[in-house]
């Protein structure tokens, strides 16, 4: 049997407060951020969807920032990644460059669209004053030939 003095000592020792910090619920809270953050991260892809038609072409290599006009395949009209109005086009490229006619644009056109549109924002654009106007395409994808 513990004596008293025993008794005594070891209530107190129950009572204390323990000083360790405990980081099991931190790297439980991490984990699931890091989950969160591999399952949302490719779907968060930049851009208005369009499929651009194929041409072999010099790659740009311009380290400038440009501006850029996108036609979607129903014909509608973003600039940067946000959707504008035709009419609001010019004053917004004119705002957003700063009045620099030296500034890149590049317009992206949907394959299925038809010419007629692409050309009609590039008239816009280049009637505006801005004389950098450069349409993007795909580099076209090599097939690799039979094996015989």
């Amino acid at each position: 049997m513990a004596s008293a003095k025993e008794m005594r000592l070891r209530r107190q020792q129950r009572g204390r407060l323990v000083a360790d910090i405990n980081v099991a619920p931190f790297v439980d809270v991490m984990l699931v951020l890091v989950i969160i953050l591999m399952i949302t991260a490719p779907l968060l892809t930049f851009g208005v969807p369009v499929d651009l038609p194929q041409a072999k072409v010099k790659e740009i290599t311009d380290t400038t920032e440009p501006l850029i006009v996108t036609v979607d395949k129903e014909g509608h009209l973003f600039l940067q990644e946000a959707a504008t109005e035709i009419e609001a086009l010019v004053p917004r490229l004119v705002a957003l460059s700063g009045a620099n006619p030296n500034l890149r644009i590049y317009l992206r056109g949907d394959r299925a669209l038809q010419y007629g549109r692409v050309m009609e924002v590039m008239s816009l654009v280049t009637e505006a004053g801005f004389t950098r106007v450069a349409l993007i395409t795909e580099t076209p994808r090599v097939h690799a030939a039979p094996n015989r």
